[in-house]
C-alpha cells in the first residue's frame, strides 16, 4: 500500500471514530494524526497513524496495540483483535457506555 493510500484509509478511520464519539458524547481531541479520547477519570485512549509501518496504533492503560490491514480488516499484531472491536471494548471499560464504531 502506498503512503497516500494509507493516509486516505487512516482519514476514513479517524472520521468513523469521531462520528461514533460525537454520537456517544465522549470528549476527544484530534489533529488528524493523533486522537486522544479522555474519560471522566482522567484515563485516555490514544489513536494514531504510524505511516512508516502503515499501521494504526492504539494506546490504552492496558497496553498498546498495532493494527495493520489484512484482507480488508485492521487486525492487531498483538492479539488478532479487530480495530473497532478493540476500540469499543476499551471505550466501554473507560466510559462505561457502549460505543459502536
Amino acid at each position: 500500500m502506498t503512503e497516500s493510500e494509507f493516509n486516505r484509509l487512516a482519514d476514513e478511520i479517524f472520521g468513523r471514530i469521531e462520528r461514533a464519539l460525537d454520537h456517544g458524547d465522549l470528549d476527544y481531541d484530534s489533529n488528524g494524526s493523533v486522537m486522544e479520547i479522555e474519560f471522566q477519570d482522567g484515563n485516555k485512549l490514544i489513536v494514531n497513524r504510524h505511516v512508516p509501518n502503515r499501521e494504526i496504533w492504539l494506546a490504552a492503560k492496558s497496553g498498546g496495540f498495532h493494527f495493520a490491514l489484512h484482507n480488508g480488516v485492521w487486525q492487531s499484531q498483538r492479539d488478532g483483535s479487530e480495530l473497532f472491536a478493540k476500540l469499543g471494548e476499551l471505550a466501554r471499560l473507560g466510559a462505561g457506555v457502549e460505543i459502536l464504531f
